[in-house]
């Protein structure tokens, strides 16, 4: 039974719902599956884990610094271990960008960073149109506008495909 930190930062909630089902799948293996937001990793003992899962959402084309800030102050230990990263974003909606070597934004994330993940995953998040603040509610629509995406102000899509979700689970559990 191995002991698992998944670290998340989420902007609207898909990320932390995606890290909730990883954690129920890893833990039907018989691991045991810690869920920490990135705003908590520091008051935790990082050093405690046997494997390490870190997940972001896009927002603006970007990851969440603290993140990338998480990755740099402690790559020794996650190089150390079983480790793997997803990034959440609404562009992996289509086909051809839901695959990790072939996401514009997984690309540019890891092209950042000297960390190499050594398993990956892109899923596609969700757009709550009637949750955002008027000014993201505008840009994003704008954004969805521009790439042929949902625009209609009141709509909620959720593209996340679950069962993907899932097998990435089972492939954390055997890693």
């Amino acid at each position: 039974m191995a002991n698992i930190l998944i670290i998340y930062a989420t902007t609207d909630g898909q990320t932390r719902r995606i890290c909730q089902r990883l954690q129920a799948v890893i833990e039907q293996q018989a691991h045991h599956v810690t869920l920490v937001p990135i705003q908590d990793a520091p008051r935790i003992d990082v050093t405690a884990f046997d494997k390490f899962v870190i997940g972001a959402s896009i927002r603006y084309g970007k990851h969440n610094p603290l993140i990338v800030d998480f990755i740099e102050k402690n790559r020794p230990l996650l190089e150390s271990r079983p480790n793997a990263f997803f990034s959440v974003n609404v562009v992996a909606r289509k086909p051809e960008k839901s695959n990790p070597e072939h996401n514009p934004y997984l690309q540019k994330f890891l092209n950042r960073i000297e960390w190499k993940p050594r398993r990956l995953a892109v899923f596609a998040g969700k757009i709550d149109y009637p949750s955002y603040r008027f000014i993201d509610r505008l840009m994003i629509r704008l954004i969805m506008w521009m790439t042929k995406g949902p625009t209609d102000p009141k709509a909620v899509v959720e593209f996340t495909d679950w069962d993907q979700v899932e097998a990435f689970g089972r492939v954390i559990s055997d890693m």
